[in-house]
């Protein structure tokens, strides 16, 4: 529906490492906690089934919205479906892990609207550099917890 938002981060953890980290949902909390509060995780501990039910601030606005893993690839990728605004509003997150040449981890993080509501749509660009802003602090914080998990 609109253009992706992507953000990396580069750490020197191993991908094994990186991706036994973010699959469990959990661990989400810690580095996502300056845009999505009031964390209550539900299903299975780790991969698809695994969701958590937050609140989403921004710009003054806060929403519920529930996330799920829908897809993975052990040690690769890890997908999941985000539903805000009483469902209306979908969303994808994506990460994707790959090995940097000289040891650690490239860590890319996609996130993709596949529906707004109608009276959201003109506000997508705005919403887009919102997301994104957030997305580049939880990049940082990531490392930061990668760094002491």
């Amino acid at each position: 529906m609109s253009s992706p938002v992507t953000v990396s981060v580069d750490v020197p953890q191993n991908r094994s490492d990186v991706y036994a980290y973010l699959d469990v949902m959990a661990n989400h909390e810690a580095f996502t906690d300056h845009i999505l509060t009031e964390w209550q995780v539900s299903g299975p501990a780790t991969g698809v089934g695994a969701r958590a039910n937050v609140v989403t601030k921004s710009g003054g606005m806060k929403d519920p919205a529930e996330i799920e893993v829908i897809e993975v690839e052990p040690e690769r990728m890890i997908r999941e479906r985000n539903k805000g605004a009483k469902g209306k509003r979908v969303a994808t997150g994506t990460y994707v892990l790959s090995d940097l040449p000289d040891g650690g981890t490239h860590i890319e993080f996609t996130f993709i609207f596949e529906e707004v509501p109608a009276m959201e749509k003109p506000l997508v660009p705005l919403m887009r550099r919102m997301i994104r802003k957030g997305n580049e602090r939880a990049m940082e914080r990531l490392a930061e917890q990668l760094a002491v998990a």
